[in-house]
């Protein structure tokens, strides 16, 4: 994975002096909340509902276990114990005092980490495949490309202040694990006709009040025009995305008003206008980059592995975890590891420092260091040996990480709602604890199989309600709230927006019509159908009825 250099590290021990340096000029009162605000959102701090909160970057979703434990210490020492896992691969504490602020960015500095464009009109944190480097699908690994435009877009002086925050995600494989599709720029990695490696370009994807799904800019790219494009395609954004109205700021309105055909036509002028030497990086530097990603040392000549197989024969509880939470690799006897941190008694995505230093001594003996993040607000153990899948199941038992969930209903994609955030119209978490909680047998789970559930408090969608089977919105009238539901959301490689039922739900209600949605499917269903399988054969019109039959 990327190791510093001594440009990375000067960088960010300046900024953490700036930074006190500002905090202080705020707490003697010689700045304003409005004269800090773009300061602090520079060093990814946010004023939510109750406190503030810092969110810390985790490029491409990948860190290692000295990281974790430094995380771990920090939601301690500074906070309250625990840490958040975003949809876009970062972590967030929610209870940061001010005049600590500077400290905990001090702390995260030792161990290469920082808050930088995790927030504001900028190009935020690339996202990617948590399987990276890991699953036998990739054409190539992703995360090289991720770090090649981390660099050139931290704290590019022409796109620090863009008309709106900007999002870019890559994959290397055709499974879409990534969510690319609803993205300002998403990049696959494909190859071409002539077997050379390139860039499948999508453009204008977002979620948020107005959700459009990505469409191609380009079929392919040369690997090596990648950064000029790029500048080219941010330059138009800058020049012609709105400034007048932050709702329609987005590149995906840009896109959509000027007509994929038309502004696919001006990028390729402004391409036409630079130098790309200038902006390309050189294949050397390009294969410095990617040999921080080599593979690690993995075993050879592994056979199929018996012990599992009697182990999962002992133990109904671990084979149901193997069966649902473990993934094939690219090496023969390895695995990899998804940690759903999806419990019944804390929000999605929370993981407390316990549980963080756990992780991390697994990571450590069993998966070579390396941990990574999920935009479904999981973790992953990316190369773990199939022999060693048995010790790291009893140690995620012991750290009440163990839940067999993955992919499964109760596997909820939450924002943190109206219990935290300033824009929230309601509470998402409670919703999330409630549906999971009626859904708890894991027998019925694993009946029901693969269904993707997404919840958003309020319109920014910042729990991508609008691509899950079941989304739902939460929202207020008159001091009371209510969930609107769509059906027929896919975030996968398929992607699409749902479809809005009608008028929205009390909580009660709506996981009472929830539950009739899913008898219903599994009463409808052909063998081996998901439940978007099943949407999709017979449409919304009877799930609706069944939504609404007590209503």
């Amino acid at each position: 994975m990327y190791r510093y250099d001594e440009f990375d590290h000067d960088v960010v021990q300046s900024r953490v002096k700036q930074f006190r340096g500002q905090v202080k000029r705020r707490l003697e009162g010689a700045l304003t909340e409005d004269q800090f605000k773009p300061l602090r959102l520079q060093n990814g701090l946010y004023l939510q509902l109750h406190a503030y909160m810092l969110r810390v970057a985790i490029p491409y979703g990948t860190l290692n276990s000295r990281q974790m434990r430094q995380l771990a210490m920090i939601s301690e020492k500074y906070d309250r114990g625990y840490g958040h896992i975003t949809t876009r691969q970062n972590m967030q504490m929610n209870w940061p005092q001010l005049p600590e602020v500077p400290d905990m960015l001090q702390e995260l500095a030792e161990v290469e980490m920082h808050c930088f464009q995790t927030s504001g009109n900028c190009i935020r944190n690339v996202t990617s495949d948590p399987y990276a480097g890991a699953t036998a699908e990739e054409i190539e690994d992703p995360r090289p490309t991720a770090e090649l435009l981390r660099q050139w877009s931290t704290m590019h002086p022409e796109f620090a202040f863009l008309p709106r925050k900007f999002k870019i995600a890559v994959i290397g494989a055709s499974t879409d694990r990534a969510v690319i599709k609803a993205h300002d720029i998403g990049i696959e990695i494909v190859k071409n006709d002539k077997g050379e490696i390139g860039y499948h370009i999508l453009v204008g994807g977002g979620l948020g009040r107005t959700p459009i799904i990505g469409v191609t800019l380009r079929e392919f790219l040369p690997k090596d025009e990648l950064l000029p494009y790029l500048e080219a395609v941010m330059r138009v954004y800058n020049r012609y995305g709105r400034r007048d109205n932050k709702y329609k700021a987005r590149i995906k309105i840009l896109v959509t008003e000027t007509g994929i055909d038309a502004f696919r036509e001006i990028v390729a002028a402004e391409y036409e206008t630079l130098e790309p030497s200038d902006i390309a990086v050189s294949a050397e530097e390009v294969a410095r980059i990617e040999n921080y990603f080599a593979s690690p040392q993995f075993e050879a000549g592994l056979a199929a592995s018996k012990t599992l197989e009697k182990q999962k024969d002992k133990d109904d509880n671990f084979k149901y975890w193997v069966e649902n939470n473990i993934a094939a690799h690219k090496q023969f006897g390895y695995a990899i590891v998804n940690i759903s941190l999806k419990p019944l008694n804390r929000a999605p995505g929370d993981i407390t420092a316990d549980q963080m230093r756990a992780v991390s001594n697994l990571a450590d003996n069993y998966s070579f260091g390396e941990i990574r993040t999920t935009h479904q607000q999981n973790l992953v153990l990316p190369h773990v040996k199939q022999d060693d899948l048995y010790d790291v199941y009893q140690g995620l038992v012991k750290a009440k990480l163990a839940e067999a969930n993955i992919g499964l209903i109760s596997d909820i994609i939450c924002c943190p709602g109206m219990d935290y955030c300033a824009l929230a119209t309601a509470r998402s978490i409670p919703v999330s604890q409630a549906i999971a909680e009626r859904f708890k047998d894991p027998a019925r789970q694993r009946a029901i199989g693969e269904m993707s559930i997404k919840i958003s408090g309020c319109i920014n969608a910042c729990g991508h309600h609008h691509v899950g089977n079941i989304g739902i919105l939460g929202l207020e009238k008159a001091g009371v709230e209510f969930y609107q539901v769509k059906l027929g959301g896919d975030a996968s490689e398929n992607a699409a927006i749902g479809q809005v039922t009608g008028p929205g739900f009390s909580q009660d209600e709506l996981v009472d019509g929830i539950e009739r949605m899913v008898d219903f499917y599994l009463a409808s269903k052909t063998d081996g159908e998901k439940f978007i399988d099943t949407f999709k054969r017979i449409g919304i019109a009877p799930f609706k009825e069944v939504l609404y039959d007590n209503a």
